[in-house]
């Protein structure tokens, strides 16, 4: 098992980050290696929402499922994720920073059949894959639209 960690400051509210990031269906819109996400369980969003997901890793689509298997809005999430052999489970925790929120996130990676012994090589790619993601997110929310014609 390999243990992936970090945490990024959002110049955002809590409920803002929260929101957006529960919403497995916005994923896309922040992290270019995302090609589509779609909610599988009926409305509203929240505990046992489930998501199925198309990531593009190292030149081929990977297909995915995603579980939200704890929602405490606005302050944490627990995700389960399913993809190819590997099983991600953990957190994402929101906290008021100052200027925003302070976005934590904790996961176990469990790989099996031939990644099974790739720990350190899947924790470092994993947690440099973490980072470019919530940059993704930190650059869309922090984004400000441009205003034209006055």
């Amino acid at each position: 098992m390999t243990h992936v960690r970090g945490h990024i400051d959002i110049a955002a509210s809590v409920e803002t980050v929260f929101d957006v990031v529960a919403d497995q269906t916005n994923e896309p819109t922040y992290n270019p290696g995302m090609v589509s996400s779609e909610m599988v369980t009926p409305a509203p969003l929240g505990e046992g929402s489930r998501f199925r997901a198309v990531a593009r890793s190292a030149g081929r689509e990977v297909p995915m499922t995603i579980e939200l298997v704890e929602y405490g809005r606005p302050h944490h999430l627990g995700v389960l994720t399913s993809v190819d052999g590997t099983i991600i489970d953990g957190t994402l925790d929101f906290a008021p920073h100052p200027g925003g929120t302070r976005m934590t996130w904790d996961w176990d990676v469990r790989s099996t059949g031939r990644l099974r012994y790739a720990g350190p090589v899947i924790g470092y790619l994993g947690r440099r894959q973490e980072h470019r993601i919530w940059l993704g997110l930190k650059r869309r929310l922090e984004s400000v639209p441009v205003r034209t014609g006055e």
